[in-house]
């Protein structure tokens, strides 16, 4: 049976995450925009990947249902990398809920029956997440909730920016890859999430021109390691979560930021 290789959102990780782990794997790649969809699965066919595209809503829990029986007819689960998201000048907060919370909750609830022994899951989230406005006493509750109640235990956000309401999506993105690791482990799967930091891709890039290119360029200079990340240091991590090598690796979140996080902590901010 084939090994098969789950990729959603074909920007710059996600493409670089399917490259370094779809070689000899069937690859299924999974994206909102169809045309660029198709784009990539030609461009992935010209280099010998075997891979099938899907149109994809992860806000939309049926559209992620038929996604996940398309992976599953197709072989035998080994990786599922979650890279689909909205970033903060690109929707509403309300949206940004949506695609970014829901949409790695629906993700992460649709694949775990396809999980086996060796099945690894890793989903992006953000550095964002770690200077998030939720109280501790919210996330207690937020990471045992079920599905249909994420939303109301996040509360309102109309009086939140949307780059609050994104480091929300993506704290509980944290708290949620620490409860499914342990509905995944007893069936001998992982589930692990990345936390980028100021990352040069197309959606980094659009962050950068518009609205908050003053905030990223504070935090690239405060940053220990001075310079912008790239899709392949965020593709390098995902490859190592995939592999044996981090084969004691779950429910956990690994900062990918240059030390950008660290710092900020170290100078009381965002603990």
């Amino acid at each position: 049976m084939a090994e098969v290789v789950v990729v959603t959102g074909i920007g710059g990780m996600g493409v670089v995450a399917a490259r370094r782990l779809g070689n000899g794997r069937q690859l299924v790649i999974a994206d909102f925009d169809g045309k660029k969809l198709a784009a990539e699965a030609e461009a992935l066919r010209g280099d010998g990947f075997a891979v099938t595209p899907v149109e994809v809503d992860v806000s939309d829990r049926a559209s992620v249902a038929d996604l996940a029986a398309t992976a599953g007819s197709l072989g035998s689960l080994r990786a599922l990398v979650h890279t689909a998201g909205l970033s903060p000048t690109m929707a509403s907060g309300e949206r940004v809920l949506q695609v970014d919370l829901l949409g790695t909750e629906y993700v992460l609830e649709a694949f775990t029956p396809l999980v086996i022994d060796g099945t690894v899951a890793v989903c992006i989230a953000s550095m964002a997440g770690y200077m998030s406005s939720l109280t501790s006493e919210q996330c207690a509750t937020l990471i045992t909730a079920d599905a249909d109640d994420l939303l109301d235990l996040v509360g309102p956000v109309d009086g939140l920016n949307f780059g609050d309401t994104y480091g929300i999506a993506k704290r509980v993105n944290h708290l949620r890859v620490e409860r499914y690791a342990g509905i995944w482990g007893p069936k001998g799967g992982r589930v692990v999430s990345i936390s980028p930091g100021i990352i040069s891709t197309p959606m980094g890039q659009q962050e950068i021109t518009q609205g908050a290119g003053e905030q990223m360029q504070g935090m690239l200079d405060m940053s220990p390691v001075p310079r912008i990340g790239t899709a392949e240091d965020i593709g390098a991590a995902v490859q190592w979560l995939c592999g044996p090598e981090a084969s004691f690796v779950t429910g956990c979140d690994l900062r990918v930021d240059g030390g950008v996080t660290g710092a900020i902590h170290s100078m009381g901010f965002g603990l």
